[in-house]
């Protein structure tokens, strides 16, 4: 077990380390400029046609859910933890620059995971009950031609589910509950279970039910305790940004409780925990899009876009802001910890600690959810439909024992292969960017033909 260990410990260094994060953002670099920065220059035409038309019905073509459904599904999978310990790790660790470097990798990250929708639609497969499955075992297979490929992603992603997206996220969930209110985590465990049964026994169709209702309030609830502290403390926004732009170039010099940390650290952390909140070329999100009901693959792909912007420019940034406008960046702690001081400083009573613990309690329960689905496809890809019900029906008891803190090796394990899912799914984003760049000047020419540029 040990040498399992030491292995999957050098493992897990390259996967989350420089080399990958160069990989993941040199994708989306790549991706940017064969679009035209499409993703930065159309950003507003974006927003109007995602963001104001949230809870549209009016949809046609052919899927599953509706188009919010599937991206309040990613979404629920993507908005999770990170945005609120990872965005103070990346600070305690990189500095204040870390933001900065945050934010870049987000704006090319746009791009990689507006492609990855693009494909997913285009490749999707519609089985004999009237589902629609894709994601990037399926553009590989069907793109590509490269099944032996896909089968790699699909074990990994099966298998990773697990880890990131459930015992990790049950344990997050009962160490913020037992904190804060006292509760046993054991109790604490077998209710998310109980509740989570409830939503993923019934597929894509009630989690898209569940998430599309769960994402908005979740997200509303976090902004506006963030905004609160922000605006409590508006003197100190313009000495925040110039603490991110001033030191995402030169690193941050040692004061308080704060070690200080060089420009590596800073570029390194913040692109890190950009990639890992977003999950832009992870291949993940994919899979819950490619069940929209849309006549377009770039229509979808729009909420691709949208949903980089949402979980890492607004959320992780109203994070990033109420830790530095508060000043307590500087006092050493980190994690959650540093979240939760934020908000306690900034808020009167407990009602800080109390938003954050609630925050983490509904971003990580909907990554459950969000996770399950990909876990399931990914098992579905490799056995066959009638592997669903026993994914679901595994998927259960693992709530439990994560929120205890059994099995932490798995965690670990689930970690790496959570990072190599990247490789066979940017192999395939990019070898298939022709069809992306076909597919988006078809639209954006109708789009100029029907005057809705």
């Amino acid at each position: 077990m040990d040498k399992l260990m030491e292995i999957n410990g050098i493992l897990n260094d390259f996967v989350w380390g420089p080399p990958m994060l160069v990989l993941l953002v040199g994708t989306g670099i790549y991706l940017t400029l064969r679009t035209n920065f499409f993703s930065i220059t159309k950003l507003g035409y974006i927003l109007k046609n995602t963001l104001l038309k949230m809870f549209a019905k009016d949809e046609h073509g052919e899927g599953e859910v509706t188009a919010f459904q599937a991206v309040a599904t990613a979404l629920a999978a993507t908005v999770g933890t990170g945005n609120i310990a990872g965005v103070a790790t990346a600070i305690s660790i990189g500095g204040p620059g870390a933001i900065f470097w945050m934010w870049v990798a987000a704006l090319f990250g746009m791009t990689t995971k507006f492609a990855e929708v693009v494909l997913a639609v285009q490749y999707r497969e519609k089985t004999p009950d009237g589902r629609f499955v894709g994601g990037p075992m399926y553009y590989i297979t069907n793109g590509l031609k490269w099944k032996w490929l896909a089968y790699i992603f699909a074990f990994f992603g099966a298998l990773a589910a697990f880890g990131i997206g459930n015992m990790v996220q049950s344990n997050s969930i009962a160490e913020a509950l037992e904190a804060t209110f006292g509760i046993p985590k054991l109790g604490i465990g077998i209710a998310l279970a109980v509740f989570a049964a409830m939503v993923v026994i019934g597929g894509i169709k009630r989690i898209g039910s569940v998430t599309e209702k769960l994402v908005p309030f979740m997200a509303a609830f976090y902004i506006l305790g963030g905004l609160v502290i922000i605006i409590i403390n508006a003197a100190h926004i313009p000495e925040a940004f110039k603490l991110i732009f001033g030191s995402a170039f030169t690193g941050t010099a040692a004061v308080g409780g704060f070690a200080g940390s060089a420009l590596k650290h800073a570029m390194r952390y913040g692109v890190a925990r950009g990639v890992f909140t977003n999950e832009a070329g992870l291949g993940s999100a994919p899979i819950a899009h490619a069940a929209a009901t849309t006549d377009h693959p770039v229509r979808q792909g729009l909420w691709g876009v949208f949903e980089v912007f949402m979980d890492t420019i607004v959320i992780c940034s109203i994070t990033a802001l109420a830790i530095l406008t508060t000043g307590v960046w500087k006092n050493g702690a980190t994690g959650a910890a540093l979240t939760t001081e934020a908000f306690s400083h900034g808020l009167p009573g407990t009602w800080g600690g109390i938003i954050v613990s609630i925050g983490i309690l509904l971003f990580a329960f909907s990554t459950i959810l969000g996770w399950e689905y990909y876990g399931e496809r990914c098992a579905e890809y490799l056995f066959g439909p009638k592997v669903n019900i026993i994914y679901r029906i595994l998927w259960i008891p693992f709530i439990v024992v994560g929120a205890v803190g059994g099995l932490e090796v798995l965690w670990d394990l689930a970690d790496t292969l959570n990072g190599l899912m990247a490789i066979p799914n940017l192999i395939g984003v990019v070898a298939l960017s022709g069809v992306v760049i076909k597919l988006t000047k078809e639209f954006f020419a109708k789009e100029r033909v029907l005057g809705n540029k």
